[in-house]
């Protein structure tokens, strides 16, 4: 899995230098790990404009203004909370696309998912997708499979935005 998401952070880094666009996370339980595949490559301070770890409610609602009713009406682990945090990376990092991930990594879950049940969102202000990955396979694990779901969709977003000419 670890390979795969180098590979993915290279296709990104090659679409974002040709679109000449940038991109942002907002990352819970991966705790930056997607930052740090976008980061990974000489020259990505040209399209990746920084990350924001919100690990609790608290700094979701400090550092990325998330509503606390919407935290407490549909928890932080949630396609609501998840779509918020990416419109709210796109605002406060002033970036044309961003990444979101929001879960229950474990070893326990919460009061409104159980273990493993993380939210993945990606996209520009304007149109926001959001895929939801249940199933606990240790916590690791589950970090590494929402990273890669992570930079997954953000390149199937940008070969949709920007798809490569033939020829």
């Amino acid at each position: 899995m670890i390979i795969q998401t180098k590979v993915m952070a290279r296709e990104l880094s090659e679409y974002l230098w040709r679109s000449e666009r940038t991109v942002a996370t907002a990352e819970s339980c991966t705790a930056g790990m997607v930052s740090t595949a976008l980061a990974h490559f000489p020259g990505s301070s040209t399209y990746f404009r920084g990350g924001i770890v919100a690990y609790t409610d608290e700094m979701k609602t400090e550092l990325l203004g998330i509503d606390a009713k919407l935290l407490a009406e549909k928890g932080a682990v949630s396609e609501e909370v998840a779509r918020a945090m990416v419109a709210a990376a796109i605002d406060r990092l002033h970036t044309d696309y961003a990444v979101a991930v929001t879960g229950y990594a474990g070893p326990t879950g919460g009061r409104e998912a159980p273990v493993g049940t993380i939210y993945v969102a990606a996209g520009s202000r304007d149109d926001i997708s959001v895929r939801c990955l249940t199933g606990d396979d240790g916590r690791e694990e589950n970090t590494v499979r929402a990273t890669s779901c992570a930079l997954q969709m953000l390149c199937e977003r940008l070969q949709r935005d920007f798809p490569r000419s033939e020829g």
